[in-house]
């Protein structure tokens, strides 16, 4: 392990997972972030190094009060992947008002409040990544994605100025716009016709969300998008 400390928010059996092995993978210490218990225990046995904390991103408290606790015990984070998200999907006819807030409350607060949790250490150090893990709603917004596609929107919009903020101060932020279907079972389930080439690869959005962590000052990316190579865009 080389010492740096990688926090992936929105953990879970998909993107999530695939993040922390690579980072855990190329020695990092990592520590996952979900929501749900149950889920944390999966994700303890298949990882069993990580560190798996509970955390709602939709609650600020929370989210200060696990920071602490990762600064505390683990020290100043090195990178921030920011992979919590969530919407209900609808017109805006269809959504309701808490369903609305709720999607603006993960995808948008919640990254506003981890970020605020982890500057003040990497601005010290001179150094740190913070990737933020977007969809292709934040620049179209459909019509039944009146919730998730405002939220990401904001979300994506929030990243661009933390970038041009952070950037001199050495920090790096940068924005995946993940553009199709990840291969998850639940997808697979949704998806039952549909060839492995449709899919997007977890562990392969992890190796581009790796390669943002370790780019050079000189050519730092700021926005990305990955899609399977079929995709229609």
């Amino acid at each position: 392990m080389n010492g740096k400390l990688t926090v992936i928010v929105g953990a879970g059996p998909g993107n999530g997972l695939a993040f922390a092995r690579k980072f855990h993978a190329e020695g990092h210490r990592v520590v996952m972030l979900a929501r749900h218990l149950d889920n944390l225990e999966r994700l303890r046995r298949q990882l069993p190094d990580a560190h798996c904390l509970p955390c709602d991103v939709g609650e600020p408290e929370q989210i200060h009060d696990v920071f602490t606790q990762i600064r505390q015990q683990l020290g100043p984070v090195d990178t921030l992947v920011y992979n919590a998200g969530a919407g209900v999907f609808g017109n805006i006819e269809e959504v309701s008002v808490d369903q609305f807030e709720s999607a603006w409350r993960v995808n948008t607060l919640g990254c506003f409040c981890c970020v605020n949790e982890v500057i003040a250490d990497m601005r010290e150090a001179g150094s740190g990544n913070i990737i933020v893990i977007g969809a292709t709603a934040s620049i179209r917004g459909g019509a039944r994605f009146a919730a998730f596609s405002s939220a990401k929107a904001a979300q994506r919009n929030l990243v661009q100025s933390m970038a041009r903020y952070l950037g001199p101060n050495g920090i790096h932020v940068a924005y995946i716009i993940i553009d199709g279907v990840i291969d998850m079972e639940r997808t697979r389930e949704y998806f039952p016709d549909k060839p492995d080439d449709f899919f997007l690869q977890p562990n392969d959005i992890a190796q581009t969300v790796f390669h943002l962590s370790t780019q050079p000052r000189s050519a730092w990316t700021f926005e990305l998008d990955v899609r399977p190579f079929k995709e229609k865009w």
